[in-house]
Order: C-alpha cells, then structure tokens, then sequence
C-alpha cells in the first residue's frame, strides 16, 4: 500500500506540472513569514523596516477567520513610521491570476500547546490559503476532515495566532475520494453527529459527473488560475451570519453560463436546479457579477409575490450587507430603474410591480417615464420562472425593452407533456413552455443529481390501501374521516414519534375546513376515552377572500385553488377562517386576525420550523405537528424538520415535483427519506412526474434513484444484517445476545461489532418511519430482534462506543489507528420520545399500584434509558437515583423531580469532597473555585495558581499538581454543565 508520504510526494508532483512553485525550504513560522513578507514588499512596491512588518503582521493576524478572509479580499491602509499612509492588498485581487503560487509541505507551528504539523498547502502571494489533508486508501476522508477540525480546536493553534488565519479552503483525499470545504468561524465549523457536517462537497464536470480521484481533480480544480477564481468570485462571505460559503460546482457553471450568454449578447436562458439546491445563492452571484459589468445597465431579481420579494431581499442582503434595497411600491422601482447610483444596479422587485410598470394604462406614466431605458441592455433573472402570470408581462417585457437578456432560475421546467395540465380541480389551465419563454437551456442539476450527491433525499411514498378488498380509483377522493383516522394512527410512526411535522395538502378550502373540524372532533373523542392521549397540534392555513386587500390579491395570484374557491360563499369561508385563527389564538396565546392574515401566515411557517428546537429547550405544546393547506406551503417553503406530507389532492408533474420536495431537506439519519402519504392512488401521475424531471436518466433508473426501497425489501435487508451480527459473535464462540458483547476480546473485536450493529440500527430506524408496513410485516421485524433484545444491544452500543470515544478524545493521534478510524453514530440511537420528563413520568407510573398501567421494573427502565442516546450526559446520575428508589412506594413526579435535582447536588458535593481530599484542599474554596466557574463559563488559571497557593508548592511541583487535580476535575465540570462548553478548559482535556 502506499504510504502517505509517497501520496504527498505524487500530489506535490502535480502541483508542480499546474507550475506552481515548490518551496521546500519552508517548513516553520520564521521562513513562511519572510517569504510573505517579500511578496508583499513586492506587491506593494515597498520596503518595510523591522518594527513595520511586525507592527503589519499584528494588524493582520486575527483569530477570526471570517475577519480575515474580508481582508484578504480588500484594500486596507497601515501608517508607516514615517506617518506617511500605504494602502496595500495582500494579494492582487483586481487579477488573482497574475499573484505567485507556491506549494510548501510539512509546516510546522510550534506553540505553548500545539505542536501541529500540515501535509500540504498552497500559498498565494506568500499567504495560505488552501490546505490539503492526504489519508491512506483505508482511512476515511471523514477521519482527515476530523483531524482538522481537532487542529482547529487546540488551544494555540496556528490558525489563530500566524498567517494560516487566512486558510480559506480544505481538501481531503484518500487518493481516490476526494472532498473540499470552506475555512470557518467555529460555530460554523464543528463535527457533531446531531447535525450533519459543514457542507462537504465532491467535485464534478459540467454534466455533474463526480471527479474525485486526486489527480483528476487537481488538473480540474488547481489550475492557478482556477481556484483564484474560485476564491476571490465563488466564495461567499455572509456578513448576517459572519460565515463563508464556497459555492457548489453546478452553482458555478451556471452563473458562468449566464455572465458568458451576457458577455457574447447570446439571448435569453434558463437553469433547471432542483428545488432544495440553493437556486438564492446561485442567482445572487450572478447578479452581483453582473453589478460590475459594463455592458449592463441594470440586473433585475424578479420574484412572485411580496412574501418572497421580502424573503429574497433578506436572503440577498444575508449574502452581502446593504446589497439590495426595499421596493416599497412602484414608484420607488421605477426611480431605483432610472437612478444612476451603482447601489441601484442591482434590484429585487416582484413581477406584479414590473407589471404596473410598464402598464401603459397607468396614471401616473410610468412607462413614459423609463422610455430613456428602453433601448438599453437590462439583464432580466427570474426566480421560480414557470409560474403563470409570468407569461402573461413576457411580452410587454419584451416589447418595451428590446436589447434585454432574460434569465430563468426554476426546479421544475414546463416542457410539452406539463404545458397543460390540471391546476383547479375539473378545470384546465395552459401554460407555455419553459423553452418558449427563454429560448434554451443553459445549465441542469435536476432532482436525480441532487438525491445522487445526498444533497436533498429520496422519497417512501405510501399509496393508502384502507380496510377491506375495496380499492378507489386513482385520483378518486375517499371518506376524510378515514384519511384522518390513518393519520392519528401512523402520524407518530411517520414523524419519529414527532420529532418531525406533517403537511396535509387538501384539494379545496372547503375539505380544509371539514378536515379541521374532524381532526378537533376525533381527538377529543380519543381524550374523553383515554385520558392519558396526548393530541396532536393541528393548524390550519389559506387564503381569506380578497375583497379588495391587494396584499391578500397578490398572494392568490399563485394560489388558483384559493382564488377560485373563495369566489363561492365567501362569508362561510371568512367564518370559518376566523374560528381556526380564533383556536390558534387559544392554543399559543397569540393575537393574530384575518385582518393581518399575512402575520398569522409568518407565525405558522415559524412554529413548523420550531420543530428544530428539542422540547427540552422549547416545548411541545408551541410547536405544530399538521398543518393543513390548501395551495400554501407546497412551493418554496423549506424546514429540515418538515419530513411527511399527507396527500388528498390531485398532483401532476411540477405540482407533485413542488409538493414532495417539501419533505426531502437533509439532515441527519434520523431522516432517512421525504414520507408521503397518498390518499388518492396516484402512483401512475408519481411515475410521469418522475420520468418527465428525471433528466438523463432514463425513467426506470429515476425511480430507482428517487424511490426508498419498499418495506418487504428493507426488511429482508434488515434480516441479513442481523443475521451478519449473528454470524460475527459466532465467529467469536458467543452467542447472539446483548450480554454477550461484554465478553468480547480486543479492539478489533468490539470495534467490528460497532460497525455491524450500527448497520443494524440504521435499517431499523428507517422501517420505523414507513407508515405501509402491516401487521404481518411488524410481526416479521420483531421475529428477527425481538425489541427487548434490540433495546440491550444498543445499551450495549452506546456503552461500547462511549468507551471507544473516550479513547480518541483521550489519546488522538496516538490512539490505535482502528480506534483512530472508528465513526460513531449516536444520533441513530436518538429518541425524541425518551426524554427526561418521561423516564420521569415512567417511574411514577411503574410505582403507583394502579392495575390499568403496565408497570416496568427498574432494569427495564434503566435498559430502557441506556438504549437510547438523548440523555447521554445523565445517563450515569438518572441510573444511580433509579436504582436508590424505592419501587414499592407510590412516587408522584413532581416528588421524583425534586428528588433527583437534591440527588445530584448530594453527589456532585460527595464527588467535590473526594477530590479536595486526595488534593489537599479546602471542600469549601474548592467549590467556591467550581462555582466561579460554572456561573461564568469560563476556567481562569490564574485562579487556579490562587487556589494552589496555600500549598506553598515549587514551580515544578504545582504544575504537576495542577494537572493531577485538573486530570480529576474536568470530567467533574463537564457533568455539571451537561455539554456546553467551557472556555479555556480545553487546554486541560
């Protein structure tokens, strides 16, 4: 196998093809400051004294990397000795091409705590900005992108304190896997198994084919020339959030084909990028380079609708501060159109504004007044560019300015099959097509590409099959008291017991409303006979009729299915609205009307996204599990913690396409797939949809592609693994039971059963999310693992994997490289349901004498609590009050509580006493000491040196009995603070 040496020697081969310059002769701080140094005296056309640069490389040397990199991109001023001013770059960023590239191996930073040592990096201008990390085949790339993070977190390291606070870019290959991703601000930056990791991103072609081998992607994304594009255009620094974003390669190759059709005057396109790939960004970029084109006298964002003319003015302005201003009404848009400011170049406006303004009938002559335009060269990008009304403003569009360039952005295109199709329910509406409006396709990253880079995820779709032998047609409607009726009994299974929300998209306000009353009626009904149900938090949102409010006219211009509905009995309809506003008031202490329907509308999209709070931070009852709609919300509306949609409606084409992808944000694996319950058979229009937006694939690779496999195919595979685990114990003369696992022997072993029994869980975990599977099936799963024995193997996981964890914080580097390498996934065994309130309300149960509960041991309990990974941090404490209790003796929980807060205060003192003894040290100023710094967050080694003093120790001596007692201490604080961090601890851990 080859070594890592010999990769980096191979790379470092490359680089030097691509003509970079290979500086050997730098290998510490001292030599990669004097080489900067002549860079930028070179640069600069100046010679800086001694004092100077120091002074220079204070200025610039910051620990914060988003600090750093604006700097890197701007031009900054420094006063010399003399008081004369230099006003210097520190890279020629007017043309990043023309600056010096070198590559240098093997830097060290030596510091008071770090001792890091980089494989390679590529300096531009003397300055770092691009660190690759090379692995063996057999270590993961995921294990580099660890070590980077873990250099990133030493106390002291290079990244803060010398010129690689600049570092821009990471690379990370194993040779033949190859991943990059932007530097960041640590809140940016962090590795934890409950959120997926900063975006991560492979390399590909203009066809979106991967290109991953090292070699190839050097060639392809190293040129010079290249990344000093990629760096100085294609990086995105968000001011709102103080993060930076490298933009993904099919983001890229479309605003370069859109600045390229600009700059060869080749007519109008569009770009085809599915819903979920960050088509804002994508959109900004171009419109920004456009900004500094001279050829272009304006670049108009245009947007449908005033919720999404606001949302995409905050979304560009989070791109860059102050970049676009706020259309109040047309007036403002056609002055901002006729300014010469270079701060209205750029504009965001809706298409109902466009519209008025070039309404020749309007009275206050608007379009008289931009006739000095209408010859010049505008750049026209739409958002969403399908939607109806635009073809209705393409012509006038057209006619008024001649020379202009239009540009579309839309995840799903109107080609013929989708030209008409089935908007109202019974009536027909036509559109044209996408190519008709904007000539060509310019660049695809359709659905397919993006399932295939795990950018957004497949689809379980359940087509509802009822009771009995009696099947509807496709598209024929059933009982709404049915379909609820399935929801109440699958809702828990098809959202992870809630730890995701639902949609329910009716086919008209009217099955809204009805479909309201029932979800009221039947859970109450659930309550009056069982008193322990807990009802679901339902929500009810469309349209009121207009009646002249242009706000709510302008919303309706792309809801057909309100706009037409509340033509008929509109008074019923206002009745009806108010009464569920009315409720919504009630169950969240709001104040919303129907008057200020927008601001009701804001606040429910807000309570759906507040599902990503655990019910710990923000509880339960402020959260919505279903909302019900009628067109709202099954376009453009995105929360990672929306994962179910319930069909009762007809959905063709781009309306399905829109609908589904509500559910497919990527998270964690605790969301394996978008659920979607159909409630109208529409598996034939599901496959039309799919083969129509497949792409180049053809359309039974799409659906294989698109689809999860059905539930009899996850259970098969669900059989194997289990029987894999069983073959492993076997292999090392054990039986297959959870107790079992503790006798196995060495590392490689109980790693090997990680490996395997995490694959066990991840399966599970998916068919615990199909809402098909019957009572055969769940007889079959439990057959394979009975759920007792699931439950103990996972204790007997999380037990393993802490030990294993323990070993790699510990040890690093140094750990075996099988321990090294080893990837845990805590965030499978995560239950939202076992938390702490309800082991709570479990022990008070289990020891009441009440014959309608079923009571639980205290082992099943704790089996119960250590099988699950939420309360990882209690685990220990909430085991040791379990066992003190007294399961005889009736425990009411707020008792329990009570209880268990003095039984950690007892412990924690008793743990404190037994450290302050073996130290040599007052209880008292010991627990002043901890105190101090748990209220403040915050460790202080002076305060430490002060509480040492009285021992009168040496210099040698107390810092041998600091780190003995810090050794005992810190695990002490971290339980205390149960996660959080602590700053300034980590040069103790």
């Amino acid at each position: 196998m080859i070594r890592e040496a010999q990769l980096e020697e191979q790379f470092i081969r490359k680089l030097r093809d691509l003509k970079y310059i290979y500086r050997e002769d730098i290998r510490d701080r001292k030599m990669l400051d004097k080489n900067f140094r002549e860079k930028f005296e070179t640069l600069n056309r100046v010679k800086l004294t001694e004092s100077e640069f120091e002074r220079l490389k204070t200025d610039i040397i910051n620990p914060d990397v988003f600090a750093a990199s604006k700097l890197l991109r701007t031009r900054n001023y420094f006063q010399r000795e003399d008081g004369t001013p230099l006003h210097y770059t520190l890279v020629n960023i007017k043309d990043w091409c023309k600056n010096e590239y070198e590559v240098i191996n093997q830097l060290r930073i030596n510091t008071e705590n770090s001792n890091q040592r980089y494989d390679v990096i590529i300096l531009i201008n003397g300055i770092p900005v691009v660190q690759v990390e090379l692995k063996t085949l057999d270590v993961q790339p995921r294990k580099a992108m660890q070590q980077i993070v873990d250099y990133k977190n030493e106390p002291g390291n290079g990244y803060t304190n010398s010129l690689m606070c600049f570092m821009q870019l990471f690379i990370v290959s194993n040779r033949s896997n190859t991943l990059y991703f932007a530097n960041n601000k640590k809140q940016h930056f962090s590795f934890d198994a409950d959120e997926q990791f900063l975006p991560v991103y492979q390399y590909a072609d203009e066809q979106n084919k991967k290109i991953t081998h090292i070699d190839s992607f050097a060639e392809r994304f190293l040129p010079k020339c290249t990344l000093g594009e990629l760096i100085s255009k294609y990086m995105v620094l968000i001011e709102s959030e103080q993060k930076m974003l490298v933009m993904r390669p099919y983001q890229i190759y479309a605003v370069k084909a859109i600045v390229n059709c600009i700059h060869q005057n080749r007519g109008n396109g569009y770009i085809w990028h599915t819903t979920g790939s960050g088509k804002t960004l994508t959109s900004f970029k171009a419109s920004t380079l456009l900004k500094d084109n001279p050829d272009i006298e304006k670049c108009l964002f245009v947007v449908d609708r005033k919720d999404l003319d606001r949302q995409t003015r905050e979304e560009f302005n989070k791109f860059q501060e102050g970049s676009v201003e706020e259309n109040t009404n047309t007036e403002t848009l056609v002055k901002r159109l006729l300014s010469t400011d270079y701060a209205d170049k750029v504009i965001v406006t809706t298409i109902q504004k466009l519209g008025l303004a070039l309404d020749e009938n309007n009275k206050r002559n608007y379009k008289e007044r931009l006739e000095p335009l209408s010859k010049k060269r505008i750049a026209f990008i739409f958002d969403e560019c399908h939607r109806s009304q635009f073809g209705d403003n393409h012509r006038a569009i057209k006619d008024f300015f001649p020379n202009a360039q239009l540009f579309g952005f839309t995840g799903t295109p109107i080609f013929d099959d989708n030209a008409t199709y089935n908007m109202r329910e019974g009536e027909q509406a036509s559109y044209k097509t996408t190519d008709d409006i904007f000539e060509k396709q310019l660049h695809a990253y359709t659905i397919t590409h993006a399932i295939d880079d795990k950018n957004v995820l497949r689809f379980h779709v359940d087509y509802f099959k009822g009771q009995g032998n009696v099947q509807p047609k496709p598209g024929e409607a059933i009982a709404q008291q049915a379909v609820v009726e399935a929801i109440l009994e699958k809702h828990n299974a098809a959202t992870s017991s809630k730890r995701f929300n639902a949609i329910l998209a009716t086919a008209s306000i009217n099955n809204a409303i009805e479909y309201y009353r029932l979800f009221k009626e039947m859970q109450a009904q659930k309550q009056t006979e069982d008193p322990d149900y807990i009802p679901f938090n339902i929500a009810c949102v469309f349209s009121p009729p207009a009646e002249g409010n242009k706000d709510i006219q302008q919303i309706q211009e792309d809801l057909e299915q309100e706009k037409e509905d509340n033509k008929q009995n509109p008074d019923e309809k206002k009745a009806a609205l108010k009464m569920i506003i009315d409720d919504y008031n009630q169950q969240y202490k709001t104040n919303h009307s129907i008057n200020e329907f927008d601001l009701y509308y804001q606040d429910v999209q807000k309570r759906i996204k507040d599902h990503k709070y655990s019910n710990a931070d923000y509880s339960h009852k402020n959260k919505i599990d279903i909302t019900i709609v009628v067109d709202m919300l099954l376009t453009g509306f995105d929360s990672k913690y929306l994962n179910t949609l319930y069909v009762d409606k007809n959905l063709k084409y781009h309306g399905l396409i829109q609908a589904f992808s509500r559910t497919n944000r990527v998270l964690n694996d605790t969301k394996p797939y978008g659920n979607i319950l159909d409630f109208r058979h529409q598996q034939e229009a599901v496959n039309m949809a799919i083969s129509l937006f497949s792409g180049e694939k053809d359309a039974k690779e799409a659906r294989k592609i698109w689809l999860v496999d059905s539930a009899p195919v996850v259970i098969e595979k669900y059989r194997k693994a289990v029987a894999k685990l069983g073959d492993f114990m076997e292999t090392n003369n054990l039986a297959c039971e959870p107790a079992a696992v503790y006798n196995l022997r060495g590392d490689a072993a109980r790693i090997a059963f990680v490996n395997n029994f995490k694959e066990v869980q991840r399966l599970k975990r998916e068919l615990d999310q199909y809402t098909d599977i019957d009572k055969e099936q769940l007889a079959q799963i439990e057959e394979i693992l009975p759920e007792e024995n699931l439950r103990s193997f996972r204790s007997s996981y999380i037990e393993t994997a802490k030990q294993f964890r323990e070993i790699q914080q510990k040890e690093g580097d140094q750990a075996p490289v099988a321990v090294q390498q080893l990837d845990f996934e805590f965030v499978l065994f995560a239950s939202t349901l076992i938390d702490y309130d309800y082991i709570m309300e479990l022990i008070a149960d289990s020891t009441q004498k009440k014959p309608t509960k079923q009571k639980m041991t205290k082992f099943q309990i704790i089996n119960l609590l250590t099988s699950n990974s939420n309360l990882l941090d209690e685990q220990e404490d909430l085991t040791d009050y379990i066992n003190s209790l007294d399961w005889n003796s009736g425990q009411e929980v707020n008792m329990l509580r009570e209880g268990y807060e003095t039984f950690k205060i007892e412990k924690s003192n008793k743990e404190l006493v037994e450290i302050a003894n073996k130290h040599g040290l007052q209880v008292a100023i010991l627990k002043t000491f901890t105190d101090q710094i748990i209220n403040r967050m915050i460790f202080d080694g002076e305060k430490l040196t002060d509480l040492l003093e009285p021992l009168e120790l040496s210099w040698k001596e107390r810092r041998i009995k600091e780190l003995s007692l810090m050794e005992d201490l810190v695990p002490h604080l971290k339980k205390q603070v149960q996660g959080r961090e602590i700053s300034g601890l980590a040069a103790y851990e």
